[in-house]
């Protein structure tokens, strides 16, 4: 019995260094693939339950795995949608079905790193075939609330649908100076005109038209002027909105918004300063101000001078370029300066990394030993951020794996020994019987 256990043994022996070595051989084989996890083996003992005074070699068994959690060295491209994540989690991505399936019916995988691009299709892919995955942002860029233990939320991330965009103007901040001298008795009473440039829901420049009329009064100082607001992209003779503001004349706050009575077509909250208009595009709020405080309109002893009016949205753009945050947050930047989100690229973490399916081109699949997927925030939590314009090495250190092939060789060698000589023993034994 020990002899042919022997044998048994070292049979096993060859067949788990012969394992080992196609890992080696597969380690070395794509120590340039961008993204590689290298695979490992590991051997176990087997032990059998032994009578007394006899013993049975029971062998040796291999269980591979690749280390999908290491971290391959970080290198800098020159592509805005190379994807890799420094530390800890992997983004999530599928096939060319799961592209084109429901969300029930795609399958959901991860990896480390990609070089994506956008296919004819929009969609942002990498040459082996493995599809973006995010969470779709509103105009207002934010995801809501999607599940996070689910891929239900995820779609594939296309961008040709926002080639060109547009954002309209919905807030401007009035910051200009109006001649204290104008509100005093005597005073002309003349108007100032500013002439403002916003931007419609189609993109289309239009324009404000504001008249700040002082009040002058017949003694003394009124510090107060009446502002009316015409829209030339409406009726241009009828004004939507208008208001009277009187400044402050003390030494704490001299010079600022003291108190504002909206007129017909406005509103005014005194607690955020806005004073709010309907445009031919929609609400508009006009920053001016709250009393008791430092203010953008004010009135000093000196010229009309709007100097800080500022105002967002932008006009219709083209789509020039797609950038991810270290948030990962994709966002389209446009020809015009504008950018917006259109998704969210969350970090998906596992229990055990050693436990995810390898499924090929360096992604890998949830599987009862990974335990179940949770896709945080990138760098909230355990995992780390999301960077473009870099990509993630292989984790095949090639001097360990030919330090780990001369090892596996000898070992080989060593079982093949012990085929040999009980092999030899076997024939001693069949020459006692001659």
């Amino acid at each position: 019995m020990g002899i042919s256990s022997s044998l048994n043994a070292g049979v096993a022996g060859l067949a788990v260094n012969a394992v080992r070595l196609a890992t080696i051989s597969d380690n070395i084989a794509n120590s340039q693939t961008i993204g590689y996890k290298r695979a490992d083996a590991e051997f176990a003992d087997l032990v059998l339950q032994q009578q007394s005074g006899g013993y049975s070699a029971g062998g040796v068994r291999a269980m591979t795995y690749r280390d999908a959690g290491a971290q391959g060295a970080l290198i800098t491209t020159t592509n805005s949608t190379d994807i890799s994540i420094s530390g800890r989690g992997m983004i999530p991505v599928t096939d060319i079905d799961g592209a084109n399936s429901t969300s029930a019916d795609r399958q959901l995988m991860l990896t480390s790193t990609g070089s994506f691009f956008t296919d004819e299709t929009g969609l942002l892919r990498t040459l082996s075939g493995l599809f973006l995955l995010g969470w779709p942002a509103d105009s207002s860029g934010s995801v809501g609330s999607p599940a996070r233990d689910s891929s239900a939320a995820l779609e594939p991330v296309r961008i040709n649908l926002n080639q060109y965009s547009a954002s309209p103007t919905t807030q401007v901040r009035l910051g200009l100076n109006l001649p204290a001298s104008d509100t005093v008795a005597g005073a002309s009473g003349a108007p100032y005109n500013l002439p403002l440039e916003y931007f419609d829901n189609l993109g289309r420049a239009q324009t404000l038209n504001f008249t700040f009329t002082p009040v002058v009064p017949a003694t003394g100082s009124s510090n107060a002027w009446s502002v009316s607001i015409v829209d030339n992209a409406g009726n241009p003779l009828t004004p939507i909105g208008a208001f009277d503001v009187t400044f402050d004349t003390t030494a704490a706050a001299g010079g600022s918004v003291s108190t504002v009575t909206p007129g017909a077509g406005a509103t005014y909250d005194p607690a955020t300063g806005n004073v709010t208009v309907t445009t031919a595009s929609g609400p508009l709020s006009i920053n001016i101000g709250s009393p008791g405080g430092g203010s953008p309109l004010t009135q000093l002893s000196a010229t009309f001078a709007p100097l800080a009016v500022t105002k967002n949205g932008a006009p219709i753009g083209n789509l020039s370029t797609v950038e991810i945050d270290q948030s990962g947050m994709l966002t389209a930047v446009f020809d015009t300066g504008f950018r917006r989100v259109l998704y969210q690229i969350p970090v998906g973490d596992v229990p055990n990394f050693r436990g995810l399916n390898a499924e090929g081109n360096q992604a890998f699949s949830v599987s009862q030993d990974s335990g179940d997927v949770y896709f945080w925030d990138a760098g909230d939590g355990p995992v780390g951020v999301t960077l473009g314009f870099s990509l993630s090495q292989s984790t095949t250190d090639v001097a360990a794996e030919l330090t780990d092939l001369i090892q596996t060789q000898r070992a080989y060698s060593s079982n093949a020994k012990i085929i040999q000589t009980v092999d030899e023993m076997l024939q001693e034994t069949t020459d006692i019987i001659r």
